[in-house]
């Protein structure tokens, strides 16, 4: 059996990275000081990583795949395969941006005005190419933690990664310009892309992991209904192709179902019944794979 050696994201995203892999149906256990997590898969070594750091060992064959935000392959100018775009971050299931952020009261308003100024950041080499593009020169530190608090007594601006805004609105400081928006990236070095047995363990996580990410927020409900109110409930159900409709043994009615976004649920419920569906269930999703 050929196996592979998957690198997971240590740090803010470890726990979501979990959950995620969980639900593709892997499951995955960590000791507090252990970099080496177990897997219900024999087919995977896992190790645990900075994501900073993990496109950079994929790249280089210490890892045939990983998990890693789009950000990082970008600071690193990794050469790795982009094999699927997870859509989820540290908090929720949307893309995490990276800033530039000056005090409320700066006079900086645009990048322009950051010409012979000084930024601190994590991601050096991301802001060093965003100056470069726009035509300013100007001196970036690296930022060992804490960025949110340099500004203005140690640095005049920070690039800074941000999901909600709350940290930088809480030290105090506005978004001056988006500098990249990103996304968790399940990446695989080329040297292992082109082995197949390799190949096709990565593609299998990737379909769970993308069938789980569908799941989200998605239901399956199910109904009855007499066959002289089908059309009626077919008008109101939406899906992701098609509803399905069986017969039931009792002469003159059909169950449907259907997969649908859980948030509309509430409304058509009603609709449902008033058009002559009974016996409606609704069922959560782990994974949805088209």
């Amino acid at each position: 059996m050929t196996k592979i050696v998957l690198g997971l994201p240590k740090g803010s995203l470890q726990e979501s990275t979990f959950l995620m892999m969980k639900k593709a149906g892997f499951n995955i256990k960590s000791g507090s000081r252990s970099y080496i997590p177990s897997v219900d898969d024999p087919a995977i070594d896992a190790r645990l990583i900075r994501a900073q750091e993990i496109s950079r060992y994929v790249e280089h064959g210490m890892l045939d795949a990983g998990m890693t935000g789009f950000d990082w392959i970008q600071e690193n100018g990794s050469d790795v395969v982009e094999v699927a775009d997870l859509v989820y971050a540290k908090v929720g299931r949307k893309p995490v941006r990276w800033v530039l952020a000056v005090p409320n009261d700066s006079p900086i308003k645009s990048v322009k005005d950051l010409e012979g100024k000084r930024i601190a950041t994590e991601a050096v080499g991301l802001t060093k190419r965003y100056l470069e593009k726009n035509g300013v020169t100007a001196e970036v530190e690296f930022s060992w933690g804490a960025t949110e608090v340099k500004a203005p007594e140690l640095v005049d601006a920070i690039v800074e990664i941000t999901e909600t805004g709350s940290s930088l609105r809480a030290n105090n400081l506005r978004i001056v310009e988006n500098i990249l928006e990103s996304t968790t990236r399940l990446i695989a070095n080329k040297e292992s892309w082109q082995d197949p047995e390799k190949r096709a363990k990565i593609e299998q996580i990737a379909m769970l992991l993308l069938g789980a990410l569908r799941a989200e927020n998605r239901v399956l409900i199910k109904m009855n209904c007499g066959k002289d109110s089908l059309k009626d409930v077919l008008g109101i159900l939406p899906s992701m192709h098609a509803p399905t409709v069986n017969d039931l043994s009792g002469e003159g009615w059909c169950s449907v179902e259907s997969v649908v976004e859980e948030q509309i649920v509430r409304e058509i419920i009603p609709q449902l019944k008033q058009a002559g569906a009974c016996d409606i269930i609704e069922i959560g999703l782990n994974k949805v794979v088209p």
